[in-house]
């Protein structure tokens, strides 16, 4: 997915303490760089702490996908470029892939699906009206780009027949 001005990102650098024995980023912190951005994304669609606390709601997330599709080390420069493949009253399905320091070619790939959550119960709720616009004005910004290529893969075994 090449950038485009219409895709939130996040940034980071793989640090020291991400790294494994091999000197490849670990992979449960292709997850973590992955929950940052999604983090970044709560914030943009309105949601940040303040209003969170205020309002008593949070995003709970209640599936992850990753494809982990080329390593990186530390020190890497990494982009997550954020999609909302979906959206209904109460959930969102994001796409996120990632990429190591100028290159075009995406590093790792994800999808979430996100739950918006009254914390006072908590239980699943619908969004606010200014939320809703707001990921409906994302989700429309983003709809003419190509499909999502890594989204909605499943894991398993080939069956032998």
């Amino acid at each position: 997915m090449p950038h485009h001005a219409s895709l939130p990102c996040y940034r980071d650098t793989v640090r020291a303490d991400w790294v494994d024995y091999n000197g490849h980023l670990r992979d449960a912190f292709y997850m973590l760089i992955f929950s940052f951005a999604t983090d970044s994304l709560i914030d943009q669609i309105g949601l940040p702490d303040a209003v969170r606390k205020a309002r008593h709601r949070s995003i709970y997330t209640l599936e992850a996908h990753l494809n982990y599709l080329h390593e990186i080390k530390e020190g890497s420069q990494v982009r997550v470029d954020m999609r909302v493949i979906a959206h209904d009253a109460k959930r969102f399905h994001l796409y996120l892939e990632m990429f190591a320091d100028d290159g075009a070619e995406p590093v790792a790939a994800g999808e979430q699906m996100l739950l918006h959550v009254d914390t006072d119960g908590p239980r699943g709720a619908a969004f606010d009206p200014d939320i809703t616009a707001n990921l409906r004005a994302l989700a429309e910004a983003q709809a003419s780009l190509p499909a999502a290529k890594f989204a909605g893969r499943t894991i398993g075994l080939p069956v032998k027949t």
